[in-house]
């Protein structure tokens, strides 16, 4: 009887993180198989480092108005849509005959990226219910980082058996799939902003929109200020993670085989944490979660940094990793718990927007400051502007926003619905 009543609590939200864990393996096969296909046609390195523009590039160019759209209409269609959409167009790249179009056709796919990653978020904590809601970002964090190990090697296995350009086919139906698994969940028609049209997109509309969302800021700045920080924290990570390649290969002067297996205790890292995030999910305050994990991923970057040989960037690897298991759990429930479902698109997608910018200012830096100084001096000064970022926030989570955390459904229920 208790299986039975666990299984139909679980079954929607069971569902719905297949669809993410069948997405996330097909994108790390379009990513790897594109990265080839696109070194294959060019033969220029710097070809292939232009596809990682085109996402913040697309962001920018979405996220100001998707907001609008993802609250107005119904998100589990939205994501169906959005999985249709980026499975048809990259069904048509390996027939694509010029590079520029190659790059266009990435942008559309990063735009419906854009759109299906904030549509997903609302959806989510519609469907999850708060006292679940830990467990699920943790079995989520876990499927993502599956995706992580299993992704490539699926890829390497494609490409054994066939080319990259099968491999992005089987990509195509991966989002087919997800889409499909999506269909099998609740419309949960339960906004009150709601319309069966796509609403008009108007400059009045969007104005409106983001006062609406200043408004909230405003309204709600500790919470605003812990969303931001942690925001700052992932692109501090982008800009960090940018040098990488070139810190392992001419810092560390490790060879190819040590750099791939580096990058492997990273994906292992964030997979054990999932692991033991989600058997003690329940028991682990979002306090800790947003407040403590942050600074030991900044920890474990200042490891890295100051490392020398393998060994030191491994532990540097290995802690980071597994910190960011908890801290993405941690902001991923903060975030449901305390933006207001009704606003939560319009509220993530113009952050998101901001958070690209900064990537983009962020990532040009710290590459100026490589060039102008040295890779391992500017990866040690990011690694300490991270540190102090998350510092910021334990205080903001453990001191300012204390009662954020506490607070009962009467409590939630008088936060300000724009």
């Amino acid at each position: 009887m208790e299986v039975r009543k666990v299984f139909h609590t679980w079954k929607n939200p069971f569902l719905l993180i297949v669809g993410i864990g069948v997405s996330n393996i097909g994108d790390w096969i379009y990513l790897i198989a594109l990265n080839l296909i696109v070194l294959e046609r060019t033969g220029s390195p710097l070809a292939v480092a232009a596809l990682y523009i085109l996402k913040p590039l697309s962001t920018l160019f979405t996220n100001f108005w998707s907001g609008t759209l993802i609250d107005r209409l119904n998100q589990r269609n939205l994501m169906v849509g959005m999985d249709v959409v980026r499975a048809i167009l990259i069904f048509f790249l390996p027939s694509v005959p010029y590079i520029w179009l190659i790059y266009l056709i990435v942008f559309f796919i990063n735009m419906g990226s854009s759109v299906f990653e904030p549509a997903s978020i609302t959806y989510i904590t519609k469907l999850v219910t708060p006292e679940k809601r830990k467990r699920f970002n943790a079995l989520r964090s876990l499927i993502d980082s599956g995706g992580f190990l299993i992704g490539p090697a699926a890829a390497g296995f494609l490409f054994m058996i066939g080319t990259p350009y099968m491999a992005i086919y089987v990509n195509a139906v991966t989002f087919i799939g997800s889409g499909l698994i999506t269909l099998l969940l609740p419309p949960l028609k339960t906004s009150a902003f709601e319309q069966k049209r796509l609403p008009s997109l108007s400059w009045r509309l969007l104005k409106k929109d983001w006062s609406a969302v200043i408004l909230f800021t405003r309204n709600h700045s500790p919470i605003m200020l812990v969303y931001f920080l942690f925001s700052f924290m992932m692109v501090m990570a982008a800009s960090l993670d940018s040098l990488e390649a070139a810190f392992s290969k001419e810092v560390l002067l490790l060879s190819d085989t040590e750099y791939g297996f580096l990058v492997s205790i990273a994906g292992v890292g964030i997979a054990v944490g999932s692991v033991v995030n989600t058997i003690f999910a329940q028991k682990l305050a979002t306090t800790w979660l947003i407040g403590l994990s942050p600074l030991f991923v900044s920890a474990g970057y200042i490891i890295y940094a100051f490392s020398f040989h393998f060994n030191t960037a491994a532990l540097g690897f290995g802690v980071l990793s597994f910190s960011l298991a908890f801290a993405n759990a941690g902001f991923y429930t903060f975030y449901q718990d305390n933006i207001p479902v009704d606003i939560m698109g319009r509220v993530g997608s113009i952050y998101g927007w901001i958070e690209a910018v900064l990537i983009i200012a962020a990532t040009i830096s710290i590459g100026l400051s490589a060039q102008l100084f040295s890779i391992k001096s500017a990866v040690i000064a990011g690694s300490f502007f991270m540190l102090s970022v998350t510092a910021a926030l334990c205080f903001m989570s453990f001191f300012t926003t204390h009662k954020i955390y506490k607070r009962g459904d009467e409590e939630k229920s008088k936060i300000a619905r724009v």
